[in-house]
């Protein structure tokens, strides 16, 4: 059974940070290229950042680019999402998925085939 588990959403003040995991099983994880999203009620998901696991190929949306890290631990099947630098117009709830094959740059919400249940990630002072 394909699964992927996000942990890791808090409420943190504006200028914290924070970091999200991805818990993958399943599927050969090393073979695949994931992702992060997010999405905030009443707007549509957006894709913010992915990795290719086997290369570490990596992509970031402008919006989180030089702040967010995404990384991932092939021996554990779990990616990560180092967020620093948090703004208030981070809060979201934050998903990850699987996107496919594809180098990291093809990272939309129209290619993630499998999804988590998301997190929730609230900064507020």
């Amino acid at each position: 059974q394909v699964q992927l588990v996000e942990s890791g959403g808090d409420l943190v003040q504006p200028g914290g940070s924070l970091r999200l995991s991805c818990a993958a099983s399943g599927f050969s994880f090393g073979y695949y290229t994931l992702g992060w999203f997010r999405q905030v009620p009443g707007k549509e998901r957006e894709a913010i950042s992915c990795i290719k696991t086997s290369d570490g190929d990596t992509y970031y949306a402008d919006s989180v680019k030089g702040r967010f890290t995404i990384s991932r631990d092939n021996a554990k099947n779990t990616m990560y999402l180092q967020m620093n630098s948090l703004k208030p117009e981070d809060t979201a709830v934050y998903f990850c998925a699987v996107v496919g094959w594809e180098p990291a740059r093809y990272c939309t919400v129209a290619r993630a085939q499998i999804w988590g249940q998301g997190t929730q990630v609230t900064v507020s002072s």
